[in-house]
């Protein structure tokens, strides 16, 4: 926008400096060939004057002049007809049609020499008359090159005067453009804060009147939205307290009925409602993760991927171990240790998720590989595994809530893993997808945002 209202400022002062300069140009144009032709005329007049009279002081007086005329202009020259009983000692002009019309019809004649401005000579012819007839002629040719100068002057110093003016006015330009467009783009740095999760962000309200009121609607949007979010973080807190506390006591009791029952119908039966109530614990954790997902309650900020990653996969290593199953972190990100932009937290639920899933498919074992690999401006993490693999169909839900694959530990998933997987790298700025891992199984694509102070 600072380039626009910049170019649009220099067109308006082009346009001015054009409708002022120009005309100012061609007028001083107009008037110097004006005032040239005019006096060497009168220089013509005079001379054609003194050959009228013809006596011997007057052509004494005509020689002079035209030698001195001559002399202080080298390029110039006097010519006269005729030459045989006056002036002698002065060319004599060749015949020409401007000649023939000065001793024929006793006309003066002026030749610029181009009809663009002039050409190299000014040639004026001017008779001489007496008792009603011609008697000679006098032609002064007058060279332009002086006035060819002074006409590069003339629009030399315009030209660099608009240069100049240009210049001060793109200058000018360039500071009010940053003063107008300074609202804005505090307005556009709020927004960029409230992109990623700074529900604290506000805009000054300085500027225009039309800003002013954009700055302040903006700003109690905000503030409604920072109280809805509030609210909503007290609601996802209570509910959590609400909905575990419950859950823990009925599994308390479920494992002491079991403890205390010998009917193996009873105990079965117990069984199945306490894994039903593990269940519903998962779930209402999942549920409970992805409302605060949605909430975007959290700003990014640049985090070490590289440490996150190895400080998961530890907490993991142990349940994976134990089915035989080897976790392996490859890359070329593991050395470099790159930094992506992430909110707090957002990472660790995403890899315990899809660390997760990738355990409960893996056959007893087999390997699952975790790669982290810098891409220009984005980080790639992917988690692989030898398990089943999915169908386009299964891909194409896999994201959706509630919808679960299947496994091969006999566990029951909620159904929310990839989903709140999704949802927190989106809120990241980042994208996930689903691909067939070479040689079989899934691979679980993650894209982040590289922080600008990544090694990567």
């Amino acid at each position: 926008m600072n380039r626009r209202l910049i170019r649009s400022y220099i067109l308006l002062v082009a346009v001015a400096i054009l409708l002022f300069t120009v005309p100012v140009a061609f007028t001083l144009t107009k008037q110097l060939r004006d005032d040239t032709e005019a006096s060497v005329k009168r220089e013509a007049t005079t001379m054609a004057l003194l050959l009228r009279n013809g006596d011997a002081a007057s052509c004494r007086a005509l020689t002079t002049m035209a030698s001195a005329y001559t002399e202080e202009n080298k390029k110039d020259q006097v010519q006269v007809t005729p030459t045989d009983r006056c002036a002698p000692d002065v060319a004599r002009p060749t015949g020409d049609a401007a000649l023939t019309r000065a001793l024929e019809k006793g006309e003066s004649t002026t030749d610029w020499g181009s009809d663009f401005i002039w050409g190299r000579n000014l040639l004026i012819t001017v008779p001489a008359k007496k008792d009603g007839g011609t008697v000679g002629a006098v032609r002064i040719v007058y060279s332009t090159s002086h006035l060819t100068h002074r006409l590069w002057t003339i629009w030399g110093f315009r030209a660099g005067l608009a240069v100049a003016v240009l210049g001060v006015a793109a200058l000018i330009g360039s500071v009010a453009a940053r003063r107008i467009t300074a609202p804005l783009r505090e307005l556009n740095d709020m927004a960029s804060k409230f992109s990623d999760g700074d529900l604290t962000a506000r805009s000054p309200v300085t500027g225009p009147p039309e800003t002013q009121t954009l700055a302040r609607t903006l700003n109690q949007g905000a503030e409604r939205l920072d109280t809805l979010v509030a609210s909503q973080r007290i609601f996802v807190a209570d509910a959590s307290h609400q909905l575990r506390t419950p859950l823990t006591a009925l599994r308390l009791s479920l494992d002491n009925i079991a403890d205390g029952v010998d009917d193996e119908f009873v105990r079965e039966d117990v069984e199945q409602a306490t894994a039903e109530v593990v269940r519903m614990s998962r779930l209402v954790n999942g549920l409970l993760v992805l409302a605060r997902a949605e909430a975007k309650v959290t700003a990014a900020e640049p985090l070490p991927l590289t440490d996150i990653v190895e400080e998961r996969l530890s907490v993991w290593r142990p349940a994976a171990d134990e089915r035989g199953v080897t976790i392996a972190l490859r890359g070329s990100g593991v050395d470099g240790r790159p930094s992506v932009l992430a909110s707090p937290g957002h990472l660790d639920q995403v890899l315990d998720n899809v660390l997760s899933n990738a355990l409960e498919v893996s056959p007893d074992g087999s390997a699952i590989t975790v790669q982290v690999e810098p891409k220009g401006e984005e980080v790639l993490l992917s988690v692989l595994d030898q398990g089943p693999g999915m169908t386009d169909a299964e891909k194409s839900r896999a994201f959706d809530r509630f919808w679960r694959g299947q496994g091969l530990t006999g566990r029951s998933g909620s159904g929310l893993g990839l989903a709140v997987v999704k949802q927190l790298v989106t809120d990241d700025g980042g994208t996930v997808v689903l691909r067939d891992a070479p040689g079989g199984g899934l691979e679980v694509r993650i894209s982040l945002r590289a922080s600008p102070r990544s090694g990567g």
